[in-house]
């Protein structure tokens, strides 16, 4: 079972009102059936077909005739096929579905409130919606139409959900799509599919740490050859020094500070210093280390350039 499947299974079976009912019915059918003088839906879940079915029992007081058929295609699967044959012009008005033989989008006063704005998008994410899953990929959530307004009005209608999703065209389809795992997670929950909400929000708790984790890693790696690199410079100054007869021109505290540079070769310039700090009298930071280096680095350029 995909994580999708695992989402409208949970959403099939949390309460809605009679509102709600028919604002989640109203953007399904638009999106996954095919009208004409019957309403016909085809479907590969059990459970969202169990919905489709009940919701229009119980608005509309008839029984969609249901057909299943078993499809091999690769594996075996059942697919259920739900036909309405009565009361379809009614059922197309009352759901703002059609306006005479014109399919048409959902008026301003057939979404008004956020619950059914909701509902509408649950019914919508029910019939052409899918989220990855978070534990296999990356994040992201799409929704899939074949009309371009029809992708606008989606996008829009997550706008005024105070939600950020992107539209663009896919090969002859529409894609509206989101990538942020935090909005991904609020709308899950938003569909209250808890469940699937706790599954993702653990993945991406767990995810985000191992990120961070690795960040700080990768950082203390970079620290660590950082701090090689300039004390292999520095043990070069203090070998060019000795060779030219120099070390003797350096005060004591300069010279404790090179002796212990060339003990401890890879330590960083704030290791050192309290190294010295704890094994001799001469107390130092890590900018007094440095301000020592700089002196060594003064003497060597004007000895090479008096040379």
């Amino acid at each position: 079972m995909t994580y999708t499947t695992r989402i409208k299974e949970e959403i099939s079976k949390t309460a809605l009102s009679e509102t709600e009912k028919m604002c989640e019915l109203s953007g399904f059918i638009r999106f996954a059936a095919d009208i004409k003088e019957n309403i016909t839906i085809t479907l590969e879940n059990a459970s969202v077909a169990r919905r489709i079915y009940t919701s229009t029992k119980e608005l509309f007081g008839i029984r969609p005739k249901i057909t299943i058929r078993n499809q091999r295609r690769f594996r075996i699967k059942q697919i259920y096929i739900l036909e309405i044959k009565e009361k379809v012009a009614y059922i197309k008005s009352f759901l703002n579905l059609m306006e005479g033989k014109k399919k048409i989008l959902p008026t301003e006063f057939f979404l008004t409130t956020k619950e059914e704005k909701i509902a509408y998008l649950q019914g919508v994410f029910l019939a052409v919606g899918t989220i990855s899953d978070p534990a296999r990929s990356g994040y992201h959530l799409e929704i899939v139409t074949d009309m371009n307004r029809e992708a606008i009005f989606i996008t829009k209608l997550f706008k005024d959900l105070d939600i950020t999703a992107k539209h663009i065209k896919r090969n002859s389809k529409y894609m509206v799509y989101i990538k942020n795992a935090e909005v991904i997670g609020d709308i899950i929950k938003m569909f209250k599919a808890t469940n699937s909400y706790f599954y993702f929000e653990d993945i991406r708790i767990y995810r985000d740490h191992k990120n961070m984790v690795n960040r700080l890693n990768n950082c203390e790696i970079a620290n660590q050859e950082k701090a090689i690199s300039t004390g292999l410079k520095q043990l070069a100054d203090i070998k060019y020094l000795k060779e030219q007869d120099l070390f003797s021109l350096l005060d004591d505290s300069t010279k404790i500070v090179l002796e212990y540079r060339e003990k401890y070769p890879e330590s960083s310039l704030k290791e050192l210093a309290d190294i010295i700090s704890m094994e001799t009298d001469y107390k130092i930071g890590k900018s007094g280390v440095n301000h020592h280096f700089i002196k060594v680095k003064n003497l060597i350029k004007k000895h090479k350039e008096k040379d």
